[in-house]
């Protein structure tokens, strides 16, 4: 079994660390700042508890934590590490300076992988000497409920490792998802950026409320996409498939994606506008809204997991 390194352990850190302890591996964990060490065994408990009644916390859960160690110096949660897993603060001073020393003292083939979800591992691995085993490993919050990781190369970045981290990641129960080349806001980030904005646009202009967009993709598009993608939804959409689609409907997308809007739908005032659709949900609130929807998405991926099971005996 890999040993991994959780490098940062936030909200992130611990959700990685449970993912990586859900399939058996050894993760050995760090973080500057002592007292979010001290509570990582409280995080990781509160994961195990929330996702054991949806069969989502591994086939022992009860020993779950025991693979979760945590440790007082970055070398000694790095020491035997095959993958390390940095999910430390989006700044990239912090970055540059963490990667400098995780290629310093990880072992010379541990692949080194970001978290990141805003800066591109160029930004802060080409300097180093093993800028060729640094990449970024990006996850979709919470990582141990939704198991997409875009696996984003630098120039510099090496097929051994590549291929490594995408061996540990599918090994770990999540689904990586490699791109050629590193581009700004990697896949999923690209693709959120340009619903929202749209979204946002709409609300603004007081064609659909904050309520009803939310339920035309909770419950249009959103139930299509929870099992399929885009891609293989017009796929469907036609009698002759893709190409069929793209002739009948193209003309009218791209009219529409002309018209769609774009950086300047990011204002203060619908962020007010939306703000005011969910009253009261700030502190313990969000966090009892966060619980619930962990929850749901326990149990959508148990539906999920068991339906590809079936349909595999079918």
């Amino acid at each position: 079994m890999p040993v991994i390194a959780i490098i940062g352990a936030g909200l992130i850190g611990r959700a990685w660390a449970f993912v990586f302890a859900r399939a058996g591996m050894e993760v050995r964990v760090w973080d500057h700042d002592p007292a979010v060490l001290d509570r990582l065994g409280e995080g990781v408990a509160a994961m195990v508890a929330g996702t054991t009644p949806h069969d989502r916390a591994g086939p022992a859960p009860e020993g779950l934590t025991a693979r979760i160690r945590p440790f007082a110096t970055l070398e000694e949660a790095l020491a035997g590490a095959d993958l390390v897993q940095e999910s430390g603060p989006e700044v990239l001073e912090i970055k540059q300076a963490i990667f400098a020393d995780l290629d310093r003292l990880a072992p010379p083939e541990a692949v080194i992988a970001s978290s990141s979800s805003a800066l591109m591992v160029s930004h802060y691995a080409d300097g180093l000497a093993g800028r060729w085993r640094c990449l970024v490993g990006h996850p979709v919050n919470p990582p141990h409920l939704v198991p997409v990781v875009e696996l984003s190369p630098g120039p510099g970045t090496g097929e051994r490792a590549m291929a490594r981290a995408e061996e540990i990641y599918r090994a770990a129960g999540q689904v990586p998802v490699r791109l050629a080349r590193e581009i700004d806001g990697f896949v999923l980030n690209r693709l959120q950026a340009v619903v929202l904005a749209e979204s946002l646009r709409l609300i603004a202009e007081g064609l659909v409320t904050v309520e009803g967009l939310d339920d035309t993709v909770r419950h249009g598009l959103g139930r299509r996409w929870a099992f399929m993608g885009p891609m293989e939804t017009i796929a469907l959409n036609a009698p002759g498939g893709v190409a069929d689609y793209l002739l009948r409907y193209g003309p009218m997308m791209a009219r529409l994606v002309d018209d769609c809007a774009r950086g300047e739908a990011f204002t203060p005032e619908v962020a007010r506008q939306v703000g005011e659709a969910f009253p009261g949900l700030e502190g313990e609130a969000v966090r009892r809204r966060q619980a619930w929807r962990d929850g749901e998405l326990a149990a959508l991926d148990r539906h999920l997991a068991d339906r590809r099971a079936a349909a595999a005996h079918d």
